[in-house]
């Protein structure tokens, strides 16, 4: 298994898209509770929501692709940008 952390931007002025899609985002990504080691919003210097941030384990980059491509933020068109790299923990809870 590798760790991925998934990263993704907001297109801007898009809160209220977010926030009508928040309920079903989680419930997804809920559904993926075994693979999720960390996650939650992404703020701007305002506060808002303006991104999200999930740190995530799977067999390989294809699942973790598989998994951004399904979640109800990207099939809302949310996001303006998705990065998923793979991750090595080496500092904190999550280091091996």
């Amino acid at each position: 298994m590798t760790i991925f952390a998934i990263h993704c931007l907001d297109k801007p002025a898009s809160l209220e898209l977010r926030l009508a899609n928040r309920e079903a985002h989680l419930a997804y990504a809920g559904s993926f509770k075994a693979h999720i080691k960390l996650g939650g919003p992404l703020l701007n210097e305002a506060g808002e929501m303006a991104g999200s941030m999930l740190i995530m384990e799977f067999d390989d980059i294809a699942q973790a692709r598989a998994f951004s491509a399904d979640d109800p933020y990207v099939k809302a068109g949310l996001f303006q940008r998705v990065d998923i790299t793979a991750f090595k923990p080496t500092l904190g809870g999550f280091a091996s």
